[in-house]
């Protein structure tokens, strides 16, 4: 598993959604019995592993951010930082890797130069809420973001667009632990994200100023002339706001890959206006843990309907799909699939059990292991 070179895996860098991507899919795997090494920043990581290999010094890791927040950092391997982090990357990796080990990155094409370096292994993008995706293996947050990367990476004809039966989708993880729940909620609405106009705090704004709504705002950017600015919180703070809330403001006006608040509120039991974009169509159940809304007017409905929303609901629909022991289910089950690409791949009609016994009891690290023969030219498919 490859962290980003601007960052350390650890509780500090929660705001950065890929590194927290990283930490929870290592301790989602090693939960599962899985051997994971990480390959990142300087810190000591929060996250479970079997071992955590430094890529890059504390220094060359704050000049990455180039004195702004980590956030804004810029994902681009031409860039001195990146490069010497996937070197010393594929160095560590070189060391320790094994027959059939997957190689698991978030950065992209950033992440590129480290799956070149291994093309007997598979390289697996997870999580991927990005436009630069480029892996034969990929892991998107939500089908919306999936069909809008065909879309964009397959010319103008739509009907010359064919799917990649060894992808997938699986949504981002949360531990129900981190949002407290309250079924009695105050009489405010909340926003939290980057405070820009693509992400909706315009209409948050709007809407919530036309009904004298008291309106709480967190997150990186300039405060708005109306409403609560709280600056950028914590995990802790951030769940109190959004478990009090009556209403959570989740409005972008671009293609949402997946939208970690909306989740994030309906695990604390809070109804979610949603703009009806991107992956915000298949988190939000319309009508029953928010309102996907067209228009001003809506959205102002929405937050008087909101109240009449059962937050239980909202709560344990969150839990079930989303909770960390559901998606690491999820990925577990694509990783047998994947595995089976070492035998008759999509042609393999026996159930995934076998496979994950094996994949469970060694992991794939057997050093008598050799590579699989297959003949790429007769079957480009099955080819790992």
């Amino acid at each position: 598993m490859c962290g980003l070179p601007h960052t350390s895996v650890t509780l500090a860098y929660t705001a950065c959604a890929f590194t927290e991507r990283v930490r929870k899919f290592c301790s989602m795997m090693h939960g599962l019995g899985h051997e994971v090494f990480l390959y990142a920043g300087p810190d000591k990581t929060d996250a479970d592993v079997t071992g955590h290999f430094t890529c890059i010094s504390e220094a060359d890791r704050a000049a990455a951010c180039g004195g702004k927040h980590f956030v804004h950092a810029s994902f681009d391997n031409t860039l001195p930082h990146w490069q010497r982090f996937n070197q010393n990357a594929i160095i560590g990796i070189g060391a320790h890797i094994q027959p059939r080990d997957f190689i698991c990155i978030i950065g992209g094409l950033a992440h590129k130069p480290i799956l070149d370096a291994f093309p007997a292994h598979m390289g697996v993008e997870f999580s991927i809420g990005y436009g630069g995706n480029f892996a034969k293996y990929r892991v998107w947050e939500s089908y919306a973001w999936m069909h809008t990367c065909y879309g964009s990476q397959g010319g103008h004809d739509p009907n010359a667009i064919d799917g990649r039966w060894f992808d997938a989708v699986i949504p981002g993880s949360f531990d129900p632990a981190d949002f407290p729940f309250r079924a009695a909620k105050d009489d405010y609405c909340v926003f939290l994200g980057r405070l820009i106009g693509r992400k909706g705090i315009g209409v948050a704004v709007e809407a919530c100023r036309r009904l004298g709504m008291r309106l709480v705002i967190a997150g990186q950017g300039d405060a708005p002339d109306y409403g609560e600015y709280r600056g950028v919180i914590g995990p802790e703070e951030r769940g109190q706001l959004l478990a009090g809330a009556r209403a959570a403001f989740v409005c972008a006006s671009y293609i949402e890959p997946f939208g970690n608040a909306a989740v994030e509120a309906q695990l604390c039991g809070t109804p979610v206006l949603a703009s009806p974009f991107g992956a915000m169509t298949e988190t939000v159940e319309d009508g029953k843990t928010g309102f996907l809304c067209h228009t001003l007017a809506e959205f102002m409905a929405g937050v008087r309907g909101a109240s009449l929303l059962s937050p239980a609901y909202i709560r344990d629909r969150a839990v079930r799909l989303y909770s960390t022991d559901t998606i690491a289910l999820k990925y577990q089950k694509h990783f047998e699939r994947l595995m089976s690409l070492w035998g008759k791949g999509w042609y393999d009609d026996t159930a995934y059990s076998d496979q994950a016994q094996g994949l469970d009891s060694s992991h794939g690290r057997s050093a008598a292991e050799e590579a699989p023969h297959i003949d790429a030219a007769a079957d480009p498919d099955r080819r790992p």
